[in-house]
């Protein structure tokens, strides 16, 4: 099956059917849907190559995510594909790691394969994925991000609205000593969350303790080994707010092999709302970062700047996407602290092996 036999069938000329399969917009719109409706049954599959190089267009766009098989990452691959299928796009995804190098080659196939735009997801090195494409005038959207170019757009997550609600539903629960486990500290996203944290805590009136501000890796691995550490305490944390889900669920793990009741003697918030997070035992309360409406979003400011939509302005175009808190059932009213407690937790932390905590 060729265009010729379609436009034989569909009583148009080749060149009409070339036009209509490359997307041209200057073709009759019911000439257009005789030719699609021919397509359509004869299950005609236009090279996807050869129409690039006719069309000057590749209909790819580039994804890039931290890590395209943890939880988060998947909701946001799965809602972007769906977009471009529907729009007529490819994709094509890549994972940094966070890895500079792996980047360098992530940015080299996105080159070779002509992207016409890209959504920089990663949260975290988007500056290294954004230089390198933005001086090839490609246009980007990315998250959190500082650009100085009209073709880099941003989406910025507004942290402090879910972190302001999960503080004051612990402290309507009487909870006083609340840890927070950040995320590396050189990651600028963990940094925001962090200080989001300390401002709600200081503007109801809680301090933040030193001891209780701890710094995590973002795992189930980490989060074990947090709650570990903080169980040593002579005055431990009575809730645990965590930067991610998954140090969260690491926390309830590691609560649960120190013989901790959560959420009864220990509640626990995480951060993200993985899918993961509803199904664990007792469900994680959390704060909400649509990742579906996060990817939606970031194919519609690329699609904007192919149009010329947003080209028009001559300057980037900022969006802003909201956190909210999700209530299941890992938190709980405060029970008053009791150094009884304390030596209990000790005796049983001395009797975890080290090489449980890893």
């Amino acid at each position: 099956m060729n265009i010729r036999e379609i436009a034989e069938r569909a009583g148009v000329s080749a060149a009409t059917v070339s036009r209509v399969i490359n997307y041209i917009p200057t073709v009759d719109r019911k000439l257009a849907k005789r030719v699609w409706n021919v397509v359509g049954d004869l299950g005609y599959s236009p090279n996807g190559q050869a129409r690039g190089l006719v069309s000057g267009k590749s209909r790819v766009l580039g994804l890039a995510v931290s890590d395209m098989t943890d939880s988060f990452s998947s909701e946001i691959i799965q809602s972007f594909e769906t977009s471009a299928v529907h729009c007529s796009y490819e994709i094509l995804v890549t994972s940094t790691l966070h890895d500079p190098k792996r980047i360098e080659l992530c940015v080299r196939r996105m080159i070779e394969r002509r992207i016409e735009g890209a959504a920089v997801l990663t949260f975290g090195l988007e500056e290294l994925f954004v230089e390198k494409l933005r001086d090839r005038g490609i246009p980007l959207v990315c998250v959190d991000s500082e650009p100085d170019a009209s073709t880099v757009s941003i989406i910025r997550l507004d942290y402090e609205r879910g972190i302001r609600q999960a503080v004051q539903h612990l402290v309507a629960l009487r909870h006083e000593r609340i840890a927070y486990v950040a995320g590396p500290f050189d990651s600028k996203r963990d940094s925001a969350k962090r200080s989001a944290f300390e401002k709600c805590m200081s503007e109801i009136g809680i301090p933040v303790f030193s001891e209780l501000i701890v710094a995590g890796d973002d795992t189930v691995a980490g989060g074990r080994r947090t709650i570990a550490q903080l169980a040593q305490l002579r005055n431990r944390p009575t809730a645990i707010f965590c930067s991610n889900d998954m140090t969260a669920i690491g926390v309830m793990t590691g609560a649960c092999e120190l013989a901790f009741a959560v959420p009864r003697e220990l509640s626990v918030i995480g951060f993200d709302d993985i899918p993961f997070s509803r199904f664990i035992t007792p469900p994680l309360t959390t704060v909400r970062v649509p990742q579906a409406e996060l990817a939606a979003i970031a194919f519609h400011a690329l699609v904007s700047e192919l149009d010329g939509t947003q080209r028009e302005t001559g300057k980037s175009t900022e969006y802003v996407l909201d956190t909210q808190l999700v209530l299941r059932r890992s938190t709980a009213l405060a029970l008053p602290w009791r150094s009884t407690r304390t030596n209990l937790q000790s005796s049983v932390v001395d009797s975890i092996p080290e090489d449980s905590l890893m």
